[in-house]
């Protein structure tokens, strides 16, 4: 099978500083990939390589057997969550269709593609916020707007970039399960950005762990070990397994060695 997303001896840098280079990675057809790692490490930027948005220095870029290009409707994209303004005057279903007419100019129209909105809804269990205005809703539910829209075109490719941050635990459990729901139902492949493996760990096939230009890829059985992280971080990392858990103690302090000053992590804001 052609693979959703492969990228080849991949090489990204910004002026005279790479930030990865080498890497070879395969997301076969219904695959969960983590990809975790310090901020400045270049996740976020490793999504915008694949939405076409980011070339590569070096190397090849494709998804589902074609070179990577801006706006391919193959793809979907669930962003970081950031809450609406209480006075946004969209409500759940107009947001959702702007995932379908997005691409078209002018503003969409109320009742177009009424039929398929109402079904990404009750694809991400949210048909009763049809009518509710975006400001008024929770995180969580806000989130799960973000992935019916993110579904609008029935993408092959599924990009989430840090989508959990600021929700609590139990928003966290359902937006992993929506979204690996999907994946299961429809063969569709994740990249997953995360700072936490353990809210996605079930769902995981792959875990590619990126750090100051250096990454391992494997099971999480195999990359969360404590010598391999230990080695990505060039200090001593300790991972423990508890209760289908996993611990990770020392990276944050390893890391802020090497990526706390203002360049390391704001270096990366920049390139997007």
């Amino acid at each position: 099978m052609t693979p959703a997303v492969q990228i080849t001896d991949g090489s990204l840098a910004f002026g005279s500083r790479t930030l990865w280079s080498g890497l070879d990675l395969t997301v076969e057809p219904g695959q969960f990939v983590a990809v975790l790692g310090p901020n400045g490490s270049g996740k976020s930027s490793l999504l915008r390589v694949v939405l076409g948005l980011l070339p590569l220095r070096h190397g090849q870029a494709r998804v589902c057997g074609d070179l990577v290009r801006r706006g391919s409707r193959r793809i979907g994209y669930v962003p970081q969550h950031r809450g609406f303004a209480a006075d946004v005057p969209l409500r759940g279903a107009d947001f959702v269709q702007l995932g379908i007419d997005g691409t078209r100019w002018g503003l969409p129209a109320p009742h177009r593609h009424r039929h398929q909105v109402a079904d990404l809804l009750d694809q991400v269990e949210a048909g009763y916020l049809a009518k509710h205005p975006l400001g008024a809703m929770s995180g969580g539910e806000q989130q799960r707007l973000r992935i019916a829209q993110a579904l609008a075109t029935n993408p092959q490719v599924l990009l989430c970039d840090e989508p959990l941050l600021s929700l609590d635990l139990r928003h966290q459990r359902r937006v992993v399960d929506l979204i690996d729901k999907r994946r299961r139902d429809h063969g569709t492949s994740v990249l997953f950005v995360t700072h936490e493996i353990n809210p996605v760990l079930e769902a995981t096939d792959l875990v590619l762990y990126m750090i100051d230009g250096a990454f391992r890829i494997g099971t999480p059985d195999e990359v969360m070990r404590s010598e391999v992280l230990s080695a990505l971080y060039n200090s001593p990392v300790e991972v423990i397994r508890r209760h289908d858990k996993i611990l990770v103690l020392g990276a944050e302090e390893a890391a802020s060695g090497q990526h706390g000053h203002a360049t390391g992590t704001d270096w990366e804001q920049h390139a997007w």
